[in-house]
């Protein structure tokens, strides 16, 4: 299991006789907005999209979690009993290892490892962040989608991505219309190819 090559061995026991191993459908809800975290997830398989919603519903990708890693808001949300400030959504089947939040606090003090693992989550996902700020606030809308795009692809490891206009359109934050309009600019710049509910990455 994965969980060998990210911690030693008596964590590694710790998280097995402690946590509870499960499989979840793509589009299954795992952590929800304003929800109290009771169980700190890493990805044993699959993967994991991390969103943010807005009052009036927008919502924004802010990043994803793939095998052997972890939400590190929701690591800190659970450590404090604070309710989420994030939506997790399975992004494709995964398996999933629940790991209670009390028990995260305590390995804090007992585990280096496990001290580790929190910080260079820590680290990665600010940095993604930035990325998303970054993008937001200088990069123009036919980047973003072509760089979520390839962010797809390469978490699927294919270049023909089944996916919506809708989707992409919520996961940046945008309205359908406006992604239908620069999806189709793409193509004819030869960047993708459109296909029903199906892009294709040059």
């Amino acid at each position: 299991m994965i969980l060998k090559d990210l911690f030693q061995s008596d964590l590694v026991k710790e998280i097995e006789d402690s946590g509870n191993l499960k499989h979840f459908a793509a589009g299954e809800v795992i952590v929800n907005m304003d929800a109290y975290i009771k169980n700190i997830p890493v990805v044993i398989s699959g993967s994991i999209k991390v969103i943010r919603t807005e009052e009036d519903g927008r919502e924004i990708l802010l990043y994803y979690i793939t095998p052997g890693e972890s939400c590190i808001v929701s690591i800190l949300s659970g450590m404090k009993n604070e309710t989420s400030k994030i939506k997790a959504i399975v992004e494709e089947d995964a398996e999933i290892m629940l790991i209670p939040a009390d028990k995260a606090k305590i390995w804090v003090k007992n585990y280096p490892d496990w001290t580790d693992f929190i910080f260079n989550l820590y680290q990665k996902r600010f940095e993604e962040l930035l990325d998303v700020v970054n993008s937001v606030a200088f990069q123009k809308i036919d980047m973003r989608l072509l760089h979520l795009i390839k962010q797809k692809a390469q978490l699927y490891q294919t270049k023909e991505i089944s996916v919506t206009h809708q989707q992409l359109a919520d996961e940046l934050g945008i309205t359908r219309e406006a992604t239908s309009r620069v999806l189709k600019n793409m193509e004819k710049e030869n960047l993708i190819i459109l296909y029903r509910n199906k892009i294709e990455l040059l």
